[in-house]
């Protein structure tokens, strides 16, 4: 009998350390998330500065072309066309690294969601396993209650004699 408490109490402690490692994996699951809402958001951001660059290259470049063709009808302006030129030379750069990081925040976010994708998976299977050990404890204490119950009835006849 004692065996059998000390089993349900070693049982009980079994349950509570997987509900403890199922709300660790919840929390977990939950700080991945922010992760995952942060990198959207980071790229949204990283999305529309792009696109901000895309639009002042895209200005910058008809500025070239109007300062390209004052160039040949004077030799006054060709220094500001060369000014034209650097500055968009920095912002292709500058739009290059853009890109650079949009594709690394991209390459990022995916990693991230495999990895949220194997944690929901691992919860899968731990909720899983804490059912089936919510089973065997509930099957234990269906014998637990027929052995005391048959104690009982062995205790009473014993008395009874």
């Amino acid at each position: 009998m004692d065996k059998l408490k000390d089993k349900l109490n070693s049982l009980k402690l079994d349950a509570e350390k997987w509900q403890e490692k199922s709300d660790e994996l919840a929390a977990r699951i939950k700080e991945l998330e922010q992760e995952n809402l942060e990198k959207d958001n980071q790229i949204q951001s990283l999305t529309r500065k792009n696109q901000v660059l895309e639009e002042q290259v895209e200005k910058l470049e008809g500025d070239l072309e109007a300062v390209k063709q004052t160039a040949e009808e004077t030799t006054a302006l060709k220094t500001s066309n060369d000014n034209y030129t650097k500055k968009n030379q920095v912002l292709e750069d500058e739009l290059e690294e853009a890109d650079k990081n949009l594709k690394e925040t991209t390459d990022k976010l995916r990693e991230t969601d495999i990895k949220a994708e194997q944690l929901e998976r691992k919860v899968v299977s731990l909720e899983a396993e804490r059912e089936d050990w919510e089973k065997k404890y509930e099957e234990l204490t269906e014998q637990y209650n027929a052995a005391k119950a048959e104690l009982d009835e062995i205790s009473q006849q014993l008395e009874a004699i």
